[in-house]
This record gives C-alpha cells, structure tokens and sequence, in this order.
C-alpha cells in the first residue's frame, strides 16, 4: 500500500463589483472607535441675568416711594437731614442714623410688626418687609451684595430658581424675625441675601471636585464672615414706641437661619 498524501488548495475568488475589501495589513488596529454625538461634553448653559437687576430696581424705587410718603419738611418736628431734597430729605440722625424715614413711615408702608401680624391678620407684612428699607446706607449695601451675588448665581442657575431661592429665603428670614424680635418693627433684604450665600455655599460644596479653583472656596467664606459682621452692625430696628434706632445683635441668628434655610 502507498503512503497517502493530503494537500490543502487554495482557491483565490476575486472581489464582487461594489465590495470595499480592506487588507489586514491596511487596517489600523490602534485607532479608538468615535465616540458617538451623544456622548460628547457640552459647556454648560450661561443664563442672561435679568431678574436681579429688576429686583434691584424695584428695591430702589420701594424706597424712593418710602421717602416721598414719609415727607419729613411736613411731618417731622425736627429739622431734617439734607432739607433741600424737599419731601424726599431724611429724618433726624436721633431717630434713624441711615439716612432714611421714620419708623412710622415705613410701619405704614409695610415693615414687619409682630403684632399686627398676629393680631390684625396682616401676614403679606413677612414679604413686603423684604422690599423695604431703613436708609441710604442700608439699601446701598443690600443692593450692592445682591449685585455681587445675584448675578453670578442667576448666569449659572436661571432667574426661576434664584427668583424662588430669593422669595423664600427672604420669607424664612422673615418668620425668624417675627420670633425672635418681637418689640421692634424690621425691614431689609437681608435675609434673601444670606439666603443667596448659602445657596452659592452649597453649590461650592456640592461641586467641590469639579472646581478648578478651590481658592473661590475661600473667598466666599471669607465674604460670608464679613458680611454676617457688616449687616449685624449695620442693622438697626427702629423701635416704635420710642421713635429711636438701636442696634440688635439678635439678627444674626436671623442671618444663619436664613442661610441654613437656602440648604
């Protein structure tokens, strides 16, 4: 018997008319797939900041109706502040050191008053209170912040959110007034502003991984401190009944309650 042998064949078919036909050796076996459209980063969205310069404003003009009605040249026994104003010159330095109406003037226009609250019903107080102010000095600093602060946050979160974050900070801070100072009436944004603060702590200390500059971190501590330090020595109750102005460390709890409520 013979010794059998096997052979392999093998057959070379030409390509079909309309086939792409790649050589291995053509291939780039080390380039990445492309990532499909879904998956590619986008920047975030940058919103137009519109709502808190409205806020300002309607802030600015709250106060320019507070002082037309307060009317001091006609209303007031003493001599007024910068009386070439007309209507609109401030109350003495004795009743309101701000440059700014007298209590009465802003009771009437809407301040918060625990116990008309309470015993007269009159609960839209806890929001108009915010629009309202004792003075110059006062409503520039509010305002000042609430530009420093306002506008940053409404270009990375919208107007609704900060709109709501505002309104409701602003009313928490009402309501821990309305606990805690019970003899004098309040008015003032400061409340929705420290409100803003902790709102923009938060969003620091949640995203704490993605931020680059961590230094931001300490800056906005550091102008937390100073303006908890600033408002509670600029923060004046005008007392009622005696129609003086007294400073009131009590606003502070305010200030942390506010904040701790944007949470």
């Amino acid at each position: 018997m013979g010794r059998e042998t096997s052979s392999e064949i093998e057959i070379m078919v030409p390509p079909r008319r309309g086939e792409n036909v790649v050589h291995p050796l053509e291939a780039n076996p080390t380039a990445p797939p492309r990532p499909p459209e879904q998956a590619e980063l986008r920047p975030f969205r940058r919103w137009t900041p519109w709502l808190v310069p409205v806020f300002v404003v309607a802030n600015v003009i709250m106060f320019a109706v507070t002082m037309c009605v307060n009317n001091c040249p006609r209303n007031s026994p003493r001599p007024c502040v910068a009386p070439f104003l007309g209507r609109f010159a401030f109350n003495p330095l004795k009743e309101n050191p701000l440059f700014g109406p007298s209590s009465s003037k802003l009771e009437k226009m809407g301040a918060l008053d625990v116990t008309k609250v309470v015993k007269e019903h009159q609960g839209w107080r806890l929001i108009t209170c915010i629009w309202l102010h004792a003075g110059v000095i006062h409503i520039l600093a509010n305002m000042l912040n609430l530009l420093l602060i306002g506008v940053q946050l409404e270009q990375e979160f919208g107007f609704v959110r900060i709109g709501l974050l505002y309104v409701i900070s602003g009313f928490g801070g009402s309501l821990l007034s309305a606990l805690f100072i019970r003899s004098s009436i309040s008015v003032g944004a400061s409340g929705a502003l420290f409100g803003l603060l902790g709102g923009m702590l938060s969003e620091l200390i949640t995203n704490w991984t993605i931020f680059e500059n961590k230094g931001s971190f300490l800056d906005l501590c550091s102008l937390f401190a100073l303006s908890l330090s600033g408002s509670a020595k600029r923060m004046f109750l005008l007392d009622i009944t005696q129609g003086q102005s007294k400073a009131s460390t009590r606003s502070i709890s305010i200030y942390f309650g506010s904040s701790l409520l944007s949470f």
